[in-house]
């Protein structure tokens, strides 16, 4: 924001917009020739070719004749206060950066930097709920991926209990050939040589304790 313009021109410093006294900056300000040195709709054309050619003083006219417009528009879009405040600076910002793409035919002064207002106050609010948005997904995702981490694990603490409580019902080599085969993938010959049991009662055996 303290970047030089593009011209290369300094840039004035610009005030904060003011939220106490006599005159509610939320409400648009009448446009009068000679109050407190602001600027008459017919100077504003004016002023502004003045600060497209970087005239500081010109700008704070400007800025005193525009200010309470940008902020009104600005704070019935998006409704903070603060927020509102922010917006409104950077709009004004825009108007000291593009005040050379100004043009009389396309509008008065007043409609251009209304234009500009409503477009950032707009922006802000789809940026704000884009944010929003994105923490809700996030948050969402990992609801979800701690949810189905904990149901797998119940899931298979179940199933392996269900499995030791089936075991417990086979007979001794029924147990021993199922173990050997489908905990320590042995095949059916190979149990039958572990357990020195005929091959055929082994996948007897096993058929029987799977069932």
């Amino acid at each position: 924001m303290d970047a030089p313009p593009p011209d290369g021109r300094p840039r004035p410093s610009l005030r904060l917009l003011t939220t106490t006294g006599a005159v509610q900056v939320n409400q648009p300000l009448p446009f009068g020739t000679g109050r407190n040195g602001r600027a008459a709709p017919s100077d504003l054309t004016e002023t502004m070719g003045k600060v497209a050619h970087g005239d500081k003083q010109a700008f704070s006219a400007l800025y005193d004749a525009l200010a309470p417009l940008v902020f009104g528009i600005v704070l019935k879009v998006v409704r903070d206060r603060a927020q509102s405040e922010e917006v409104a600076q950077e709009v004004m910002i825009d108007l000291w950066r593009q005040a050379a793409r100004y043009r009389p035919e396309a509008g008065s002064v007043q409609t251009w930097a209304a234009t500009i207002a409503h477009r950032r106050a707009v922006d802000r609010v789809r940026s704000a709920q884009a944010a929003t948005d994105r923490e809700q997904a996030q948050a969402a995702r990992e609801h979800t991926t701690a949810f189905d981490e904990v149901a797998e694990q119940v899931e298979t603490r179940l199933e392996s209990e269900q499995v030791r409580r089936c075991l417990r019902g086979l007979t001794e080599l029924q147990r021993q050939a199922v173990t050997l085969a489908y905990y320590q993938g042995l095949t059916y010959r190979e149990v039958a040589e572990t357990l020195r049991t005929p091959l055929p009662t082994i996948k007897t055996r096993m058929r029987d304790g799977l069932i």
